[in-house]
């Protein structure tokens, strides 16, 4: 008959001892985390090159801006200004946000990680939320770097810095308060776009459709037949007028709406006090009460936001 043995090993086992930081701390290190992934940090070459080649895209039209400034002046009317330089960038700021925001929540969501993140003490909102506040930190940095530099390069070229702060100090509080929005509608839709999808390009691919799909949409549903004529007045000068046919006749100027990438400069243009461009589709939109464009925009930031939220709210491990 065998005799059964058995072995008791010391595999040095041992309870934790060391700090429990908490809530707090584990969403701050999701935020770092979140923030480091934007940036490439920790990661290859490649990974770095998009992120800081977009620091410096951005930055390029502000150079371009000040360079002219030294040559003409800081006021000349042929400066771009704080009040253009969001219109300037906006089309970069929604590309990169297309292709950087996904990284942020899909590939947890795929590898499983996120179940491990949401061992408590956090929570599937604290997750959601840290992600969603390290991508608007960058965001930030990329639409506020550009003005800052405008500004200081407009200080250095007017012919008497103290009087053109002075003159213009208005501005540091708009481009401020319009940056802020334009980060918030980058960040908040893109993050939506890829709660639904565990594929990186697919939420690249519908993000980037709905920004450069919604241009000619729009256009193609402002479109109108324009007639001018031109009459002399009393005191001899010509005056030419003229009337345009909207396609969707009284309807186009909802339609002008759909072009969604210009919501927040709208209302950057709002804040600076400025006109849009000559073209008609912003002819359209001026044409709107000022409530029209916010509740647009807030439905565009608020509504994604809620659906973001809602979707990692369910989410259970």
């Amino acid at each position: 008959m065998t005799e059964a043995r058995g072995e008791i090993f010391d595999i040095g086992y041992q309870h934790y001892d060391g700090p429990r930081n908490g809530r707090l701390h584990a969403v701050w290190s999701l935020w770092m985390n979140g923030f480091r992934t934007t940036l490439g940090l920790g990661r290859g070459t490649l990974a770095k090159l998009l992120p800081f080649g977009m620091l410096i895209a951005t930055v390029a039209p502000a150079v371009g801006v000040v360079l002219l400034a030294t040559i003409f002046g800081p006021e000349e009317d042929i400066i771009p200004s704080h009040e253009d330089y969001y219109g300037l960038i906006s089309i970069l700021l929604l590309l990169f946000s297309a292709i950087v925001a996904p990284e942020l929540i899909i590939p947890d969501r795929r590898s499983g990680v996120i179940n491990l993140y949401l061992v408590r003490p956090i929570t599937a909102i604290d997750y959601v939320a840290a992600r969603w506040a390290s991508f608007l930190g960058l965001s930030l940095i990329l639409v506020y770097s550009g003005q800052v530099l405008l500004l200081i390069g407009f200080l250095l070229t007017a012919g008497d810095p103290v009087d053109y702060l002075r003159d213009n100090w208005l501005d540091i509080p708009k481009f401020l308060a319009a940056g802020a929005l334009v980060a918030l509608f980058v960040t908040t839709i893109p993050l939506a776009v890829s709660s639904f999808t565990t594929r990186r390009t697919y939420a690249a691919a519908v993000v980037i459709a709905v920004f450069v799909i919604s241009v000619p949409v729009a256009g193609m549903l402002t479109s109108s037949d324009c007639e001018f004529s031109e009459r002399t007045t009393s005191e001899g000068a010509n005056v030419q007028t003229s009337r345009c046919e909207y396609v969707t006749g009284d309807a186009a100027k909802w339609f002008a709406l759909l072009d969604v990438g210009r919501a927040p400069i709208i209302l950057s243009n709002m804040i600076f006090d400025a006109e849009g461009t000559g073209d008609p589709v912003w002819r359209l939109i001026d044409a709107h009460h000022p409530s029209i464009p916010i509740l647009w925009y807030a439905l565009l930031v608020l509504g994604p936001g809620a659906l973001l939220f809602l979707r990692y709210r369910r989410m259970t491990i």
